[in-house]
């Protein structure tokens, strides 16, 4: 309430008075509030908006305009309601009611005031209880409410529809529906039978017109109350809402559509009888009430409520909706041959509902009839297949293929005669190689939807099924029987798939094999390009290899597992792909194994044949295999480089989860005795990196085996790391994972520590600290902070002065954790506690001997850095204060933060830049974080403080201020701010920064038709709130200090880029239009202009260098050569020209266009590039008039120096003209010509 108040409180000078009005009123309710010491309780506002509110219609002052007291009174009440005590509301019910209820009427033509008042019902009736809502008077005004939601007032009509689904959706306890449900839903099925019929005005026109508004907005109060009405009103809102579309408004049949597969929805999941029995009729009506299919707007909604209808119609009979299915299928498949891009998307959607409405007998059926039977599965893939082909449907052929997927995924129905077979393999694997076959076509546009239809095929009913049907063809031998090849389908291999891995083993390795001999043969022969081909294929089959391994229901054979080690040594590229597989084999058995037998767990392997029986036999296999597999993961984690190693490792964790306690332990032993080793030759050899890289390694290791190992082990290991060699070693990598090492072994929770001890014994590594090691080192001292005995925190304060220094570290990681470290030492603080003053070090004598732990008794220990001997000291305990301010908020009392507040105000005074940094941000989280009552007594003196740095552009010193003032303005207003800076030259200030506001303002209410604004944005969010605070801001260094561009941005989408679908010209090449019509249509768009290297193809290729063979007689002439020179020189004097010459312009700094002078020296240098020009173009049949002009011959012209301008010419006189005087003094006329050539 207090955030809702502030907001109001600055506007008392505003300009607007219903802005005005309001916060003169509250200040005035305020200042009486004070006056008789009441406190601001929502409870005494509400007392004093009610006793206004009685006096205000008691003095007859009803006027509802703007800048009148009743809306004022109206608007405050409505924002006070919601958070005074449900009691007194209900206390004072009568009160309210009979002061506020007769106002409706006269409100109904004030809509703001009005909006008031619905919000004040809504708190009203949401407090009311069962007895209450059935008093006259509330009856009544939930009845005027009701009218309201078919106000012409969107607004109105808004908070109207609020008001009723809050209240229906809070009803009184201990009731689960509200009492006014039945209420509303008799209202609204009476009102929708209204509307229907349309009885309420007299002309037809209005009739027709109101009764589809009506509907309209019936509609919009029906979709929220929808879960809150009674069901046994359901199926007569359906009846009514099946006839709305009649009216022949497209969006309300739209909306009809789609309420009503949310009531089939509801009334299905409800259970009832009655919803159930009405679904046969409810299908039929909308079947038989299909739109035109040409009709954008309904189309998609009804075919989208038709498959609603029809999957609710499967959950609830499925045996009478399979008789539905080919009915309804058709009805939908007819919608295909549209023209229209959004009805055809809506098709697939909705036959992908009744795909799920497929049935077990559904299934049998097709799979015993003839493959062009008429069994309803069967026809519908006769159709798909037909329509594949056939030129009506080309522009379909992605929504085809859609549907295509869809079907394989629901007829994942297993049979078991003879033999395991699921239902999709005889049923549409022969559709699938028809896809296949069109996707290996040249011409064939949707590769990608086949690709789509394939991999669905390939999850469903495996590799090992579709490579039998759609082989490979990759090797040399099949190109040469000219087999399509079909490397497209290796990358599906990756899914998982229910194919044994047994089929990788027999399918895929040999042939990885055959492939690899290609490529050394490749290699040995120089044909490097085709080597790599063999390379990628290679690395694509094994890729394949995690596919198998998700759950397989067979395990890994000795000479496979051979293999597998062998190929992790031997060949790097293949490493990852094999990691791949061994964890997803691991990670699946045991998922499948875990699961519930009584509530299985979703297996992300469709159709699997696996079960939790097998999956356990799996992983018990998998636990005898742990050892070896250790050996030849440790073994490949040490040989592969350092940043490679991640996986590996989470390859590691994985199997060690599944390896028995003595596994780890004998592993765990060979790799501690390693590390020891390494560790003493380490300190023998300092300088030897192999030591450091072996040490680093084997810890490493340590920390994946850590979660595994036993408090004995545990207990070693902390022994060991807790040394001088390991803590203070010369090496930063051997530090960071021996602190790595410590957090992990304490935070297991495995092991009791004497945390003191401890502590103490981390204090004496402090000295070799390395900066790298840092981060590491305040995660461990944060995980020992919570275990510290109460009486026992003395050892804190030792502790803040390295915490406070690490907010200043350059690591961004080191500075998170030691704010993490500064905030869990609070909070154990907070906790509380005994800190025994006399056993911390340099205290002095005189303090008391013991002090209780508390926020504030923490915040004055760390607030003794603020007397460091350094700058930097300082401006980190002001940057740890800041964090803990934010973090303690509303716990640190209002005297402590008075303290903190008015001791860090005197640093803005600093002549240190980092001190004042560290202010400024503590000031601007200051002003968002604390209460404004506390901040408001000290603005006469934070003003001028930051007006002092208002006009320092270092540091964003200026940038930083103007953001502070922006919030604080927004916090205060501005008539405190401004009379806080006192001087004129610090007002000047503020006066800009309100004024580049206003400006920003003004700008985003008028932005331009057509263009979109930018809104300049600060820092991105981080995830972390006080960074948000302290740094994020919509203004700081985003806005320049000449904001007056604004930046936009156009609209880049290119318009005409849907060119429609077209036949394809192939070269006067026959075209079947009957057959294979798919791979002939194009809607590419269609570029006719001459593509880089089209000429290529004329000229033969030499085979030996690759290098094109160019005949003499087509090499280039020189009058080609001169030709583009030309063309190059044209277009070079066109922009010098544009620039230079006398009818060129330039654009100034704000884009202006400046239009060049006509100097003498411009004209000059025009006439010489004219004469050029003129000698060039001598031919030309006609000329302008402006080269006329500028042709004419001056008199002289002969004689007059190409270059100089005088009459000197190389140290000969050359005058400009050998005539007499007398023959030019003859001239007479305004166009005379000088002896100069000049006029």
């Amino acid at each position: 309430m207090e955030t809702a108040l502030a907001k109001i409180r600055p506007h008392t000078s505003s300009s607007l008075p219903h802005q005005k009005t309001p916060a003169t009123l509250l200040h005035a309710l305020e200042s009486t509030l004070t006056e008789t010491h009441t406190d601001r309780t929502p409870t005494a506002y509400f007392a004093a908006l009610i006793t206004t509110l009685d006096g205000t219609l008691q003095k007859k002052d009803t006027a509802l305009g703007d800048g009148d007291v009743l809306p004022a009174v109206l608007y405050l009440l409505a924002l006070v309601v919601p958070f005074v005590p449900h009691l007194v509301i209900q206390s004072n019910l009568s009160t309210l009611l009979s002061l506020t209820a007769p106002l409706f009427p006269s409100l109904s033509d004030h809509a703001p005031p009005l909006r008031s008042q619905l919000t004040l019902y809504s708190s009203i009736f949401c407090t009311l209880d069962r007895s209450q809502l059935d008093t006259p008077a509330v009856r009544q005004s939930f009845a005027t409410v009701l009218q309201l939601c078919l106000d012409n007032r969107p607004k109105v009509r808004k908070r109207a529809v609020d008001l009723v689904d809050d209240v229906l959706s809070n009803p009184p306890s201990p009731l689960l529906r509200h009492p006014y449900a039945e209420r509303v839903a008799e209202w609204m099925q009476n009102s929708l039978h209204q509307a229907r019929s349309g009885v309420l005005p007299k002309s037809k026109f209005a009739t027709k017109e109101f009764s589809v508004d009506s509907a309209i907005r019936l509609l919009a109060l029906l979709r929220p109350i929808l879960p809150n009405l009674p069901l046994d009103v359901v199926p007569p809102i359906i009846t009514t809402l099946l006839t709305l579309p009649r009216l022949g408004n497209p969006y309300l049949s739209q909306s009809s559509y789609s309420i009503l597969s949310d009531l089939i929805s509801t009334s299905v999941n409800s259970g009832t009888q009655s919803s159930t029995e009405q679904i046969p009729v409810v299908l039929s009506a909308v079947v038989s009430s299909s739109p035109p299919k040409s009709d954008v707007t309904v189309a998609p909604s009804w075919l989208r409520v038709l498959g609603d209808i029809m999957l609710a119609y499967h959950s609830a009979d499925p045996e009478a909706s399979s008789q539905e299915f080919i009915k309804v299928w058709k009805t939908v498949w007819s919608f295909f041959e549209t023209s229209h891009a959004q009805i055809r998307k809506a098709v697939p959607q909705a036959l992908e509902s009744l795909a799920q409405c497929i049935t077990l007998p559904m299934a049998r059926t097709a799979m015993l009839d003839a493959p062009d039977g008429k069994s309803p599965i069967r026809a519908a893939v006769a159709q798909i297949t037909k329509a594949l082909d056939s030129l009506a449907y080309a522009s379909a052929i992605p929504e085809l293929l859609h549907v295509v997927s869809s079907l394989i995924l629901n007829l994942n129905m297993r049979f078991e005669n003879g033999r395991s077979t699921l239902a999709a393999e005889p049923l549409l694997l022969p559709l699938v190689q028809k896809i296949a076959d069109l996707r290996i076509q040249k011409n064939f546009e949707h590769k990608e939807a086949a690709d789509s239809v394939i991999a669905t095929a390939m999850r469903i009913v495996g590799p090992a099924v579709v490579l039998k049907a759609m082989p490979l063809n990759l090797e040399p031998q099949d190109r040469q029987a000219g087999r399509e090849p079909r490397a497209f389908l290796l990358p599906m291999l990756a899914q998982p798939h229910p194919s044994p891995l047994g089929h990788f083993v027999s399918y895929f390795v040999p042939l990885s094999e055959r492939m690899f001999n290609l490529q050394n043969k490749a290699e040995g022969d120089g044909r490097q390009s085709e080597a790599k081909v063999w390379n990628v294929l290679i690395s694509q089959v094994w890729v394949g290899l995690a596919g198998y391994c998700h759950a397989p229901p067979d395990a890994l054979t000795p000479a496979f597992s051979q293999l597998l080690s062998q190929l992790l040594y031997t060949q790097p590229e293949l490493r990852l792909s094999v990691l791949k597989g061994l964890k997803s084999l691991v990670e699946s058995s045991l998922a499948v194994s875990q699961a519930d037998p009584e509530h299985p767990i979703e297996i992300s392997i469709v159709g699997g044949s696996i079960t939790r029986e097998a999956a356990i036999q799996n992983v018990a296999f998998l636990k005898t295999q742990v050892e070896s597999w250790f050996a030849v993961f440790f073994n490949v984690f040490d040989s592969v480089e350092r940043e490679s190693r991640g996986f590996v490792g989470d390859v590691i964790s994985v199997w060690a989860s599944i390896a028995e306690p003595r596994e780890i332990s004998k592993a765990y032993r060979k790799v501690v005795e390693l590390f020891r080793q390494n560790l003493q030759r380490l300190t023998a050899a300092p300088d030897v990196q192999q030591n450091a890289n072996m040490t680093t390694m084997t810890q490493d290791l340590l920390i994946l085996l850590l979660p595994c190992l036993e408090a004995q082990e545990m207990t070693f290991l902390l022994q060991i790391c807790m040394t001088n060699e390991v803590l203070c070693c010369k090496d930063n990598g051997i530090q960071k994972r021996g602190y790595k090492i410590l957090a992990k072994v304490l935070s297991s929770g495995k092991l009791q520590t004497d945390t003191l001890a401890t502590l103490q014994q981390l204090d004496s590594f402090t000295t070799g600290l390395s900066p790298a090691a840092k981060k590491d080192r305040f995660v461990l001292l944060a995980n020992l902070i919570p275990n510290i005995p109460p009486t026992s925190l003395h050892i804190i304060p030792s502790l803040i002065p390295e915490a406070v220094l690490g907010t200043k570290e350059p690591s961004e990681k080191a500075r998170s954790a030691a704010f993490e470290l500064i905030v869990c030492m609070g909070q154990k603080m907070s906790n509380g506690g005994l800190v025994q003053r006399q056993m911390v070090d340099g205290m002095d004598e005189d303090v008391a001997p013991e002090a209780n732990a508390s926020i504030n008794e923490y915040m004055t220990m760390v607030a003794g850095g603020l007397a460091g001997a350094t700058p930097h000291m300082i401006s980190a305990t002001v940057t740890a204060i800041s964090r803990l301010v934010f973090e303690f908020k509303d716990t640190i009392g209002s005297q402590m933060q008075t303290e903190i507040f008015t001791t860090l105000l005197v640093f803005l005074s600093s002549s240190n830049r980092e001190i004042v940094k560290s202010t400024l941000g503590y000031t601007k989280l200051a002003i968002h974080t604390l209460p404004a009552d506390l901040l408001r007594p000290y603005l006469s003196s934070l003003v001028p403080a930051l007006l002092a740095w208002s006009h320092d552009h270092k540091n964003h010193f200026k940038a930083k201020v103007r953001h502070i003032f922006e919030r604080m303005i927004r916090r205060f207003g501005w008539n405190d701010v401004y009379q806080a800076a006192g001087e004129e030259q610090a007002s000047k200030v503020l006066v800009n920064i309100k004024k580049r506001k206003e400006r920003a303002k003004r700008r985003r209410a008028r932005g331009e038709e057509g263009e979109e604004e930018v809104v300049p944005s600060g820092k991105v969010a981080t995830g972390d709130a006080f960074e948000d605070v302290l740094y994020g801001s919509e203004s700081e260094l985003n806005e320049s200090d000449d904001e007056e561009q604004v930046r936009r941005e156009g609209n880049s989408k290119r318009k005409g880029s849907d060119h429609g679908l077209r036949l394809r010209v192939d070269d006067d090449e026959p075209m079947d239009l009957l057959q294979g019509a798919a791979s002939r249509m194009t809607n590419a768009k269609t570029d006719r202009r001459r593509k880089p290297g089209q000429d290529a193809n004329r000229f033969k290729t030499d085979e030996e260098s690759g290098k094109l063979v160019v005949p003499v007689e087509e090499s280039d002439s020189d009058i080609e050569i001169s030709a583009r020179k030309a063309a190059k020189d044209v277009a070079g004097n066109a922009y010098r020209e544009s620039v230079t010459s006398a009818d060129g312009f330039v654009r100034g700094p704000n884009g202006r266009v400046k239009f060049n002078k006509a100097t003498k020296k411009r004209r000059r240098e025009d006439e010489d590039d004219d004469g050029d020009i003129e000698m060039a173009d001598a031919e030309a049949p006609a000329k302008s008039k402006k080269n006329k002009r500028r042709s004419e011959v001056k008199l002289g012209y002969e004689f007059k120096a190409k270059k100089a301008g005088g009459d000197v010419k190389k140290g000969k006189v050359d005058p400009y003209a050998y005539l007499p005087l007398s023959q030019t003094a003859k001239s007479k006329g305004h166009d005379r010509i000088g002896i100069a050539g000049k006029r």
